[in-house]
């Protein structure tokens, strides 16, 4: 598997925290619920679209090797973290397997820091396992800290027609996933008035 030319699932990326950002990969199409992580290239293309944003570095090498289990723990983090946030932004009782999933995912990967002295001191995230399971028990645990903090609070549903994903409320105006859902909510807003003033 050539990393550089895997093809996403389609799933947006819209640069909200990453357990979000992760649940987001089922999205909508014209009205229909997508999975972007449907296969292992597409979780491969995932991780390779966002490992700028994890603590432990993940190769081109680390993701050629993602494999049917990593397609499966994928996946299980993703639906329980979507569905708490489900829950966080409509209220309820969380399910317990949802929150078993995102628990036994935190436990999976310790790491660490060690230095290098190229040039320059700094320190440099090591992982014990694989660095795909330390990415996914990454999520895991910014999930734990945004679901048990008080940014569970500013969790959203985007309410623009047809849309499924959720954001984090980052401005007091903000009211959409994305600018593109924004622009659809208002134009369904102008056509319904519209249409019954005509």
């Amino acid at each position: 598997m050539k990393v550089e030319d895997l093809e996403g699932g389609g799933a947006p990326l819209l640069g909200e925290p990453l357990p979000i950002e992760l649940a987001n990969a089922t999205y909508a199409v014209r009205g229909r619920l997508v999975d972007g992580l449907q296969t292992v290239e597409h979780v491969a293309a995932w991780f390779r679209d966002n490992r700028h944003r994890f603590a432990v570095p993940l190769t081109d090498e680390d993701l050629a090797r993602t494999g049917e289990r990593d397609l499966a723990e994928v996946r299980a983090l993703r639906d329980a973290v979507r569905t708490l946030t489900g829950v966080a932004v409509r209220g309820g009782d969380a399910p317990r397997e949802a929150v078993e999933t995102i628990n036994e995912q935190v436990r999976a990967a310790p790491r660490w820091r060690e230095l290098s002295w190229n040039e320059a001191p700094r320190a440099l995230p090591r992982a014990a396992l694989n660095p795909l399971v330390t990415a996914r028990a990454e999520i895991a645990q910014l999930a734990v800290d945004l679901f048990g903090g008080s940014a569970i609070a500013d969790l959203r549903a985007c309410h623009a027609p047809g849309c499924v994903l959720y954001f984090l409320k980052d401005h007091p105006r903000r009211e959409w996933c994305s600018a593109g859902c924004g622009n659809r909510a208002r134009a369904a807003r102008h056509y319904e008035r519209n249409r019954k003033t005509s």
